[in-house]
């Protein structure tokens, strides 16, 4: 075993893939293994950086982009691709590892990626945007870091299933003999073979976590929250995709989402915001600020501080730091996005008994709906599609049956939910739920068996590093 007196001390400066590995090296000290390991786990293992043109506006344009590979075991590599202007390499890398040690946890056959493409979408028209898309994913193909058996981008930030559906077609173009090309890529839509429920997977997966959480009565003891998530006060950072489908989850759940933060202010109501009309008006007017149905400031980063039972940072890294971790004021944070509490945050929250539902978990449903995306895609056949039938008749026998037994007959609307064989979203949804049940399952049991994990962030990268370890260690490394 590494052995590392204090984790920070490899770290050479405060950074989001600093963050990463220290918060891998916290956790590889609990993990048996042969010297020298921890170290190959914890590096990424290869970035390809491209430079190329595309003529546009009659002149010629370059663009800078990462692809990095945290690990190819197992393969493929797994990770979205986002366009952003302030990306970089540690950044891309960072976000790499993340994936590696979320698919270990979810227990998907993936490794980790990621991609980053040095671009403000706002710049650009969406014919240009496909220009540089296709030029952007001949640079991947070429060197193999877009493939369904190697490498599989989804969207990102700044990225979308319009974008996927570019890179889908251009890998096609490049390999017109692949049979599962279209699995080059997920996140896709429907109609383009993409699967029924991947837009709310993310956020649908943070709902799952928050209800497993509050089902798991040692967990729940840990806190002074209500018994029910029904009865909480929940502050959302972000109206994107994750964001707005976590609130809106939670909302239909009875609880009252008091507060909206994005990038222009926050709006507020204590009576709990309405995130259907509020998600329209920010699609319609590109900001939260003119809501009418809620108070409106301009600090936002002031709101993550507010008193609440749940928080839920949906939108960038870094946003809960050292700088105001002591006045974070819930209960409870679910890390919707990816690295929102940096490692020195996360020191001082777990001092003050503030839990800590972390990305690695919590945010994973995105790629678990990819995992059965690409499944359908090298399957070439919808979910259920031999089953659903089947499955019909024996439930409406059964119907049947309890008719015949109670004497009475059930209502056409009972039946019909009675005896349903399941459509796509239904299997979706069932797959998703399972494995975030048994993802958070496994977390809670080994932080109560092992008095040295005190939170659920180690517990979750204890998992994740010892699945790794063990696939190493399955091939002789």
């Amino acid at each position: 075993m590494d052995s590392i007196r204090n984790p920070s001390e490899r770290i050479v400066h405060r950074g989001f893939l600093a963050d990463v590995d220290a918060m891998f090296l916290r956790a590889a000290e609990l993990v048996p293994m042969q010297t020298g390991l921890s170290e190959k786990i914890r590096i990424c293992n290869e970035t390809y950086i491209t430079r190329f043109g595309v003529r546009l506006r009659g002149r010629m344009y370059t663009f800078e982009g990462w692809r990095a590979v945290h690990t190819n075991h197992p393969a493929p590599a797994k990770g979205g691709i986002r366009y952003a202007p302030s990306v970089d390499q540690e950044e891309v890398e960072a976000l790499a590892a993340l994936m590696s040690y979320k698919c270990a946890l979810m227990e998907l056959p993936f490794a980790g990626s990621k991609g980053a493409l040095k671009i403000d979408v706002t710049d650009w028209s969406d014919a240009e945007l496909e220009r540089i898309t296709r030029r952007f994913t001949q640079e991947l193909a070429r060197q193999n870091f877009i493939s369904p058996a190697l490498n599989v981008p989804a969207p990102d930030v700044g990225t979308s299933e319009r974008t996927m559906v570019w890179m889908a077609n251009e890998y096609l173009r490049m390999n017109p003999q692949d049979i599962n090309a279209s699995a080059c890529v997920t996140g896709k839509p429907v109609a383009a073979g993409g699967i029924d429920g991947r837009i709310e997977a993310t956020g649908r997966g943070v709902y799952y976590a928050i209800r497993e959480f509050f089902n798991t009565e040692r967990e729940l003891s840990r806190t002074k929250l209500p018994k029910t998530v029904e009865e909480c006060r929940v502050i959302v950072q972000g109206l994107g995709n994750v964001g707005y489908h976590a609130a809106k989850f939670l909302a239909a759940d009875g609880c009252k989402i008091v507060a909206v933060i994005e990038r222009d202010g926050v709006v507020r109501r204590e009576k709990g915001l309405d995130i259907e009309s509020l998600k329209r008006h920010f699609d319609s007017e590109g900001k939260v600020e003119g809501f009418p149905d809620g108070s409106y400031s301009e600090d936002g980063s002031a709101a993550l501080e507010e008193t609440c039972d749940i928080l839920i940072p949906a939108a960038l890294e870094s946003v809960i730091n050292h700088d105001n971790a002591e006045r974070i004021d819930a209960k409870l944070i679910v890390e919707a996005a990816n690295g929102p509490v940096t490692y020195e945050a996360d020191r001082i929250l777990n001092e003050r008994g503030i839990v800590i539902i972390p990305d690695l978990y919590a945010n994973a449903g995105g790629v678990t709906v990819s995992y059965f995306e690409w499944v359908k895609n090298i399957g070439h056949i919808p979910f259920g599609l031999m089953q659903r039938r089947q499955r019909e008749h024996e439930q409406a026998c059964l119907v049947e049956g309890l008719e015949d037994a109670l004497g009475r007959k059930f209502t056409p609307e009972q039946k019909a939910s009675f005896a349903t064989g399941g459509t796509e979203l239904d299997l979706v949804r069932s797959g998703l739920e399972e494995k975030m049940r048994s993802a958070f399952a496994n977390m809670s049991e080994l932080r109560a068996e092992r008095a040295d994990i005190g939170d659920l962030r180690t517990a979750a990268y204890v998992l994740a590093i010892t699945r790794i370890k063990g696939m190493y260690e399955a091939i002789g490394i």
